[in-house]
């Protein structure tokens, strides 16, 4: 288990900004931030992965009684192994909030 993740920044796709060039320059303000409207979206509004999961009002996908769903490798091309990634997160998340451990979401 990673103890260094923290849960409160995690976003829909199962990133952090904090990690993101972008957010770290000021360029994009975070989807966690922006409630998913952030300038890689602003064609089509919010981007479909963080309205799914609010849609399904879980933080990520991998928290969604629907995953993996058919969708997820469309929504999240980037990432070749988002399905695996997800369970790990998920797997990560269900522990640290079984443990004990306090995090804030």
């Amino acid at each position: 288990m990673n103890k260094d993740i923290d849960f409160s920044r995690v976003t829909a796709c199962g990133e952090c900004c904090d990690e993101c060039v972008k957010f770290r320059n000021g360029v994009c303000p975070g989807c966690i931030e922006a409630d998913g409207v952030v300038p890689e979206w602003s064609e089509s509004g919010r981007c479909k992965i963080h309205t799914c999961t609010w849609e399904h009002n879980v933080q990520f996908c991998g928290l969604c009684r629907e995953f993996p769903c058919s969708s997820i490798e469309t929504m999240i091309p980037w990432h070749k192994g988002i399905i695996e990634h997800m369970r790990r997160l998920a797997d990560e998340y269900r522990c640290t909030e079984m443990c004990g451990v306090e995090i804030d979401i």
